[in-house]
Parts: structure tokens; sequence; C-alpha cells
């Protein structure tokens, strides 16, 4: 491999491994294919490329030698491009997938616990709906993951992934418990007194007395 591949290989994105990880599996795919495989699997436990990511991904991949593609024959009505993992390709990506320091910690976003972090400015009723919109996506999530592991139960080529299905649905499992616990909190929330600000002037505003305020301008240490 040249010092510019090596270069460039150093340089990709998660996004063009993941791609490049759906080619691993055995056959050839199409672009559209390949989004398909990623919307019943990657985005269970990572996620889902867009169309026109996968597609630059693929051209980038191309371009590196690491993947290959080949236009279909008069025998299909409309022609398509499928692509296939090369031995550069396939030897570059057991480089990558072994190397563990690249791997990074899990990020989380949940775009639901802002909201709740923001809850002073939402009507408790609307949080609490808020809470049991999200669990009912959450059972339908957990519905795609059983299926998508239905389908790769007892393909040997596909062990691996079902293993990552199957953390996938433990963790679904555990989003619906911690949604449960969360509209707990928020009804034992609503039925706590009131506390309000104490003025300046107030003497219960002192240390030491009075309802607790926060420790300078942020609620957490730092």
């Amino acid at each position: 491999m040249t010092s510019s591949h090596e270069t460039k290989k150093q340089e990709l994105p998660p996004t063009a491994w993941a791609v490049l990880g759906l080619l691993s599996f055995p056959g050839e795919r199409t672009g559209y294919e390949l989004k398909k495989w990623a919307d019943s699997s990657l985005r269970f436990f990572y996620w889902s490329p867009a169309i026109s990511q996968i597609y630059a991904e693929l051209r980038r991949l191309e371009e590196l030698g690491y993947a290959a593609s080949a236009r279909s024959g008069p025998e299909e009505a409309r022609a398509k491009r499928r692509y296939a993992i090369t031995g550069a390709g396939r030897e570059a990506l057991s480089g990558w997938a072994a190397d563990t320091a690249e791997a990074g910690p899990p990020v989380l976003k949940h775009g639901l616990l802002l909201r709740i972090w923001l809850g002073h400015l939402a009507e408790p009723e609307r949080l609490r709906a808020m809470v049991g919109e999200h669990l009912e996506r959450t059972r339908g999530e957990l519905a795609a993951v059983r299926e998508a592991m239905e389908h790769a139960g007892g393909v040997p080529e596909w062990a691996f992934p079902a293993l990552a299905l199957r953390w996938s649905e433990r963790q679904h499992l555990a989003e619906l418990e911690l949604g449960e616990a969360l509209l707990g909190d928020l009804e034992g929330l609503e039925g706590a007194p009131p506390v309000a600000p104490a003025a300046e002037s107030d003497p219960g505003a002192e240390r030491g007395s009075g309802p607790r305020q926060a420790d300078g301008d942020s609620p957490t240490p730092g």
C-alpha cells in the first residue's frame, strides 16, 4: 500500500468503515441494499447513514481500492451497480476492527432527557406525554430489533451481527425500564410542595436557613 493510501486510511471516518463492514459479508450489494441493511441492523446500536452518505463512502472506498463495483448486464430491466469488498479492503477493515483504541466511548444524545432537563419551562402533563410517546417508540424499535434477530438467527455468517442485535434488545428493554421509572419520578416531583426562590432581602436566603438554593450559578459541580 502506498504512503498516500496509508494516509487516507487513517483519515477514514467511522461511516466509511461501517459501509465497508456491510460489504464484508458474503455477496455483492447495491447502495440501496446497503441502506436497507443498515436500517435493519446498524441503526439499532450505532446509526444508519443516509443513502447519499453511503454512495459518497462507496466512491471513497473504490478510490482507495477497498471496494470494487460492476454494472449489471442486460438481463436486468434496470441497470444496477453492485459493490463488493476487495482483498485490500478486507485487510484494512480487519486491522481497524481489531484496534480497540479507535473504538472510543459510547456517545449518548438523549433528546427526551434534554427536554426533561428543561422541565421547569414545560407543563407537567406535556412532560408525561413526551415520556409516554418515547416509550411507545421504544416498544416499536424493540419489535423491529426482534424481527431482525429472527431474520439473522441460524445464519452462520451473521453470528456476530446477531450478538450486536441481542445487545440492542437488552438496551431497548433497559430504556423501557428507565422510561417507566422516569414517569414515576415525574409524578413524585409533581406531588412535592413547590419551592419558591428566596428574595435577596429575605432572611431565609442566608446560608443555613430556609430552602436550599443552588450553589453558584450551576445546579451541578464544575
